[in-house]
């Protein structure tokens, strides 16, 4: 590979699985790119926590290997930015270090504490139409000071996991204006942070551990600190720029920051993110988030909690009994008709983010035979990824936001077998960028506008981003798509009450 005679960019993803850098040029041409896994924790049933010392250490071994491998000097990279994934809490003492482990996105131990909130019927709560998701930040603080004191009393701030790789690289401590708007009910509109709401669920006082400093996703946050520089291999000359929720930013990546444009985000979670220009509320949806992407728009999200996690775990299970890489296990279910063989899935791993917010959900399949192999419920499993997805886009066009074309990042850009079913399933036209990597891209494009090369994240986007294909969805497929969202829908009805009260059997065996 050539080496780059220009300067450069560093966009870093702390994702959930590990960490990736990439080096962009100011032409959004890609130089290279590396990775660097850390571990997730499951100590009970539902929860889920990382080490952030994980994530500095994988986020200075990717940076130094994306540099290595694209030829790049430290003198050539004038500014990083980091994304993480979203709601992941971290908790930091007054020295500005973690209080444990963070309790990681998935984590759903918070679930009782989010009904609470819900319950409260407080006007804060007009972006969580749908329920307050039980991965978010302020349920999980709630359950800490009420079930771990000795951890809420010990810390002084609470921050997310992008927040802490720019304390890191900066040592400036922020919580970033994207996570606050899109998950911590602060509304820059409606006076910012909702204080009566906070008191009134048992949080009396607590931004007083927020962080003040709310960078803007793209906006400068200061000079890479000594320690960083060393530790990645870079200067002091790089500037860091603020980032945001991994998904979000990967909007920047994939430049749907205008009114009408809608973001697929596939991988571990599955993510829908249409930008509209009004203050328009969907129920089932969260949103809509004013300027936490781009000024004077709104972002409306639609997600999975476990989408890719769920062909994963499903794999590995396979993986004992000699299965090659994840691709062959996907490849497999090609062979399979759609339907496969009357199996139906639903995709609730760890409960549902939209359009119900229920995190006593679980996942099911049913309909096995002595007919039916690994890859038939493989397909199935897809087709449930595909079907959730199809169900979110069911809920936006019932309130009048149709959409028929998202542009698509992540996971799912492996293989073209799983975009076009997505595509028959949903109904809508999949635009495939040449960057998939979009979040990581956008942490990338974000951190030239910090830089300076850019007045803005529209004009990065616009110049660095570009469309490589498209996937049209196939009539008669997504007609018997359609008839198997039915069941889809049903059976989600007639398990609910059932999986309610094995959820709630669980907590119970586990207090």
């Amino acid at each position: 590979m050539t080496s780059p005679s220009h300067d450069v960019t560093i966009g870093l993803d702390c994702g959930t699985g590990g960490a990736r850098a990439m080096i962009c040029d100011l032409d959004g041409r890609v130089i290279a790119t590396a990775t660097s896994s850390y571990d997730t924790l499951y100590p009970k049933p539902g929860w889920a926590t990382q080490k952030p010392a994980d994530w500095w250490e994988a986020s200075c071994k990717a940076v130094r290997d994306a540099m290595r491998v694209g030829g790049v000097s430290a003198e050539q990279v004038i500014s990083i930015c980091a994304d993480g994934t979203s709601s992941t809490l971290v908790m930091l003492d007054n020295a500005e270090q973690p209080v444990g482990d963070a309790i990681l996105w998935m984590d759903n131990r918070a679930s009782a504490q989010a009904r609470r909130i819900e319950a409260s019927g407080h006007p804060a709560l007009r972006r969580s139409r749908a329920g307050v998701s039980a991965e978010t930040a302020i349920p999980k603080i709630l359950w800490l000071k009420e079930t771990k004191p000795d951890t809420f009393a010990a810390t002084r701030w609470f921050v997310e996991l992008a927040d802490f790789i720019a304390l890191r690289l900066s040592g400036q401590l922020t919580l970033g204006l994207n996570q606050t708007v899109n998950r911590w009910f602060h509304d820059p509109r409606r006076g910012g942070w909702p204080e009566d709401f906070f008191a009134k669920i048992g949080l009396d006082g607590i931004t007083e551990r927020f962080p003040r400093t709310m960078p803007a996703l793209g906006t400068l946050i200061g000079p890479l600190s000594a320690q960083a520089a060393s530790d990645m291999g870079l200067t002091t000359r790089t500037k860091v720029v603020a980032g945001g929720t991994d998904a979000y930013v990967a909007t920047v990546g994939l430049n749907t920051l205008s009114p009408g444009h809608t973001a697929l985000i596939t991988g571990t979670s599955h993510l829908v993110l249409p930008t509209i220009a009004s203050d328009t509320e969907i129920t089932g949806l969260f949103g809509p988030h004013p300027d936490c992407v781009a000024p004077g728009r709104y972002v409306m999200e639609g997600g999975q909690v476990s989408s890719g996690s769920v062909l994963r775990w499903w794999h590995e299970i396979l993986a004992g009994a000699g299965q090659d890489g994840i691709d062959k296990t996907l490849e497999a279910a090609q062979c399979v008709p759609l339907g496969a063989h009357g199996l139906v899935a639903l995709d609730f791993w760890q409960g549902n983010r939209n359009p119900y917010t229920d995190y006593d959900l679980q996942g099911a399949l049913w309909g096995m035979t002595l007919k039916h192999g690994r890859a038939d419920i493989t397909r199935a499993l897809m087709e449930s990824v595909c079907l959730g997805t199809a169900n979110i886009l069911r809920c936006m066009a019932e309130k009048g936001l149709p959409v028929t074309s998202m542009t698509v990042a992540g996971a799912a850009l492996r293989s073209r077998f799983w975009l076009q079913m997505h595509a028959d399933t949903a109904g809508v036209t999949l635009q495939v960028p040449e960057v998939g990597e979009a979040t990581v891209y956008g942490a990338a494009i974000a951190a030239s506008v910090g830089a300076g090369a850019y007045p803005s994240l529209d004009d990065a986007a616009r110049t660095m981003v570009r469309i490589r294909e498209e996937i049209t969805p196939d009539a008669e497929r997504h007609a018997q798509y359609s008839e198997l969202l039915d069941f889809y829908l049903e059976t989600h009805a007639a398990l609910k009450p059932l999986m309610h009260r094995m959820a709630q059997r669980n907590r119970s065996a586990a207090a």
